[in-house]
């Protein structure tokens, strides 16, 4: 470090104190230095006093040597008092006392009419007024004015010979301004004292609101878990918390330590990174990003924001926010796997409630094939082509006497209107069977319909196309196997006239129309209403198209509305909570929503899905 005289004098004036007076105050240490250092002056002057005069061939008064020793003694004084009382008034009370009686008694000594002007004076009420105080440094100054202005001449006068003590007018003027000067050095040392202390106070003050607010936000740092970290704009540490020292020490086994860089404590593959964002945020940029450190064994992933520090218009430092967010990415990604899951059971259980209606749907159909399949067994069973057999039989026994057979013998006469009779009947019973064939025929292209719809929306599973909503909602009613005009329910149909396709996944809306349709029709069954209504409506609302599915059935509890698309929750006995809030969660992958709306008990319910047109 560079040696200059002002810090080489300092360190000598510490150098006379004690340990416990150089860790006092800044004021107080003031104090004391210039208490040694005026008295270190005061003693070289003295000394110089004695010596000087000896090899000269002037020499001193034996009164002007008492008083020569007698500063010396009192400046040697304070000098030993000065390291060893607790308080520096004793020490400055001597030292003024010392230096104001020996200006009184040189001014006495002296015969010369100027010495009461010497500018030494000024010491006086300069020195007492900072080391004693404004009240007794006026004390000493009124001795001084006094001396001054009146006692100098009055003892230089003899006592009372007043004529000589006003003879010479221009020397008391000389010493009136003399001792109004010394009052302005008072006046001037007061004003610079008050103001001093003063501003030392509020310095005071705002020193301690300092102190306060810096316990309150350093109490604030150490508290939170966070990481907390202060830069300076070259990337250098100012100072960390705890979390941040912990860490630091766990990735690099040593002391974070003031001035250390970000970038060579953190871990080299996340230097980069760290550097990029730091780059950004000098320029003003609020920025945060996510870095994954190895701590323990495992990896710890942390949240860290730079937040730029702004001094008027410029940046002139950084904080740096870290939040370890391990436990929420983990949360994350089993919460993610969890989705994954329930979709997969969601899709499960939707494919087995199509699948069930499927199976229903062709179970109806067999059934009708079951059914036709008889009425064909029985009318076969049935048939007269028994009698025709019977009747070519004696035809072909009579075949060389046929003309008298048919016209002499009582069965020969009687076989055309038979033959006539049992045509009649043949031709009635091939129309029963082509009728029942031909439903047969229905059936079984019922069957494949129905199992082709099937594969041909399982097979698009996934896949993003445009979709029209009318028609995939008439495959969701044929889907569902229910004959609404049988179970007595009046279904409505609300087509909009120019309904857009709509860019989806055909399964996943499908499955939801599925959900929604067969929900109401729970409803409207559990009502028992008479005048059972079912109405599917499609419109368009702005860039979105609305489809609802509304019923008049038992309606849903204002309390269990909100609890609807939550997993798990479900008004039905036999429900497994999973359909409504697997279709909510569709809903928004597709770029839409779920929504549901009911008057109470009794009063219906209408589900709306809103899917994005472009």
């Amino acid at each position: 470090m560079r040696w200059s005289p002002r810090a080489g004098l300092l360190s000598w004036l510490d150098g006379r104190l004690s340990e416990a007076q150089r860790q006092l105050p800044p004021e107080e240490l003031g104090r004391y230095r210039v208490l040694i250092g005026a008295t270190c002056l005061l003693l070289a002057m003295d000394v110089l006093f004695l010596v000087v005069p000896l090899g000269s061939q002037q020499q001193a008064s034996p009164i002007q040597r008492v008083m020569g020793f007698g500063c010396l003694v009192g400046y040697l004084l304070v000098l030993l008092l000065v390291r060893w009382v607790r308080s520096l008034h004793l020490p400055s009370f001597i030292l003024c006392s010392t230096l104001t009686a020996s200006f009184v008694v040189t001014t006495l000594i002296v015969e010369n009419p100027n010495s009461v002007s010497h500018a030494a004076g000024m010491l006086v009420p300069i020195l007492s007024v900072y080391l004693l105080g404004a009240r007794l440094g006026f004390v000493f100054t009124a001795v001084f004015i006094f001396n001054t202005a009146f006692f100098h001449q009055f003892y230089h006068s003899g006592f009372g010979q007043v004529r000589p003590l006003f003879a010479d007018g221009f020397a008391w003027m000389k010493n009136a301004m003399a001792a109004l000067c010394l009052l302005l050095a008072w006046s001037l040392s007061w004003l610079y004292s008050t103001a001093r202390e003063e501003s030392h106070a509020a310095l005071e003050r705002a020193l301690k609101t300092l102190r306060e607010n810096e316990g309150k936000l350093l109490s604030l740092i150490e508290s939170t878990d966070d990481l907390v970290l202060a830069l300076d704009l070259e990337g250098r540490l100012v100072t960390a918390n705890h979390v941040a020292r912990e860490l630091f020490h766990q990735l690099r086994n040593r002391a974070v330590l003031t001035g250390g860089s970000l970038h060579e404590l953190s871990p080299p593959e996340e230097r980069w990174v760290l550097r990029e964002r730091f780059a950004q945020a000098v320029t003003g940029q609020r920025l945060r990003t996510e870095v994954s450190l190895p701590v323990d064994g495992r990896i710890r992933t942390l949240e860290i924001t730079f937040n730029p520090v702004w001094e008027g218009r410029r940046v002139v430092g950084m904080t740096v926010f870290g939040r370890d967010i391990s436990e929420r990415k983990e949360a994350e990604a089993r919460l993610e796997e969890m989705h994954r899951s329930l979709l997969d059971v969601s899709r499960h259980a939707g494919m087995a409630e199509i699948a069930t209606g499927v199976l229903h749907n062709v179970g109806n159909a067999l059934n009708s094939v079951n059914v036709s399949a008889d009425v064909v067994v029985q009318r076969v069973r049935g048939s007269r082509v028994v009698g025709l057999e019977r009747a070519v039989e004696l035809l072909r026994e009579n075949g060389s006497s046929l003309g008298t057979f048919l016209t002499e013998d009582l069965r020969g006469r009687q076989l055309p209107a038979y033959l006539e009779a049992l045509s009649a009947q043949l031709q009635q019973e091939r129309e029963g069977v082509l009728e029942e064939m031909r439903r047969l025929s229905e059936s079984v292209d019922h069957i494949k319909s129905v199992v082709s719809m099937q594969q041909k929306h399982a097979r698009f599973s996934g896949v993003t196309e445009r979709v029209e909503v009318p028609g995939l909602i008439d495959d969701a009613l044929r889907l569902l196997a229910v004959s609404f005009d049988r179970l007595g329910i009046q279904l409505r149909r609300e087509y909009c006239a120019q309904v857009p396709p709509v860019l989806v996944d055909r399964h996943k809306l499908l499955q939801i129309l599925v959900n929604l349709v067969s929900n109401a029709r729970h409803a409207l069954l559990e009502s028992g209403r008479q005048d059972k209504q079912l109405t599917l409506r499609v419109e368009r609302a702005g860039e979105m198209l609305r489809i609802a599915v509304a019923d008049n059935g038992v309606g849903i509890a204002p309390e269990n509305v909100p609890r609807l698309f939550t997993q798990g929750f479900t008004t039905k006995t036999e429900g497994h909570g999973f359909g409504l809030h697997i279709s909510a969660l569709e809903a928004e992958e597709m770029g839409g929503a779920l929504t549901c709306e009911s008057g109470g008990p009794g009063q219906g319910a209408t589900f709306r899905l809103e899917l994005p047109l472009s």
